[in-house]
C-alpha cells in the first residue's frame, strides 16, 4: 500500500500500487497546477480525510472534478463526475514521498494541443 497526502494532512489517498509511470500534461489547468499524474481505477484508490474540508473545481465540458485541500491547497486529485468519463481517476503523484516518485518515469502529454504523448 502507497499513501500519498497534501502538505497538512488533511487528505490522504491511500493506493493499491506504486504507479508505472506519471503524466506532465501541458493543458490550461495542468500547467497551472504543476501536477504530475498518475492514473488508477477508482476502485483502487481510498481517500480519507480528517473534518477539514475539500474543494473541488470543474471547467469546459464538467467531465472531471479537480480536489484541493480546503486548509493547505493542495490538489491531490480529480475523479470523474459521470460514468460517461469513465472509471479512472488522476492521482496528484507530487504528494506522493519524493524518494518514490524519483523511481517513477515521467511522460509528457501535449494536452494542450494534438493530445498525443511527446516521447
Amino acid at each position: 500500500m502507497l499513501s500519498a497526502t497534501c502538505h497538512c494532512g488533511a487528505i490522504r489517498l491511500q493506493l493499491a500500487r506504486r504507479p508505472r509511470t506519471v503524466t506532465s500534461c501541458n493543458c490550461s489547468i495542468c500547467h497551472r497546477y504543476g501536477a504530475l499524474w498518475a492514473y488508477y481505477k477508482t476502485r483502487d484508490v481510498r481517500i480519507l480525510r480528517t473534518s477539514a474540508r475539500s474543494d473541488v473545481y470543474s471547467w469546459g465540458d464538467r467531465f472531471l472534478k479537480f480536489v484541493r485541500c480546503g486548509v493547505c491547497g493542495c490538489v491531490t486529485h480529480w475523479t470523474p463526475t459521470s460514468s460517461r468519463a469513465g472509471d479512472r481517476m488522476g492521482i496528484n503523484a507530487r504528494n506522493l514521498d519524493p524518494g518514490v516518485l524519483a523511481l517513477i518515469r515521467v511522460r509528457r502529454l501535449d494536452g494542450a494541443h494534438t493530445w498525443k504523448y511527446l516521447d
